[in-house]
């Protein structure tokens, strides 16, 4: 059974960091396409960056110099370095999984099977 445990989210001001944490069980992180997905309140769901089983990345334009998605292939953890946060980035965060040994990644939050239960972040201007 695949589990995704989302931590490390929280209030900061403007222009501080935070970084996201997903362990994952039952899924393995090194071999699988992975991404980190945001709500905030009113809007839809937006991909907000992926890594794929190469490690190859991409990100969404509003968060791009600014977030770094990784792995950790010791710990099976997918992590979200945010820095210079803003206010816009306040939203629910998702750490999301593709299906088993998908071939390709996307940051569709549709493309994603497994979901994480979501770790908020608000961002005070």
């Amino acid at each position: 059974q695949v589990r995704l445990v989302e931590s490390g989210g929280g209030s900061v001001q403007a222009g501080e960091s935070l970084t996201l944490s997903c362990k994952a069980s039952g899924y393995s992180v090194r071999r699988n396409c992975m991404g980190w997905i945001r709500q905030a309140p009113g809007k839809e769901r937006e991909g907000v960056a992926f890594i794929e089983r190469g490690g190859g990345t991409k990100y969404a334009l509003s968060v791009k110099g600014r977030f770094t998605i990784s792995k950790d292939r010791a710990q099976n953890t997918l992590d979200l370095q945010m820095n210079t946060l803003r206010d816009e980035d306040s939203a629910m965060y998702y750490c999301a999984a593709g299906r088993i040994y998908a071939r390709r990644c996307s940051l569709e939050p549709d493309f994603f099977t497994y979901w994480g239960q979501g770790t908020q972040v608000t961002v005070s201007a």
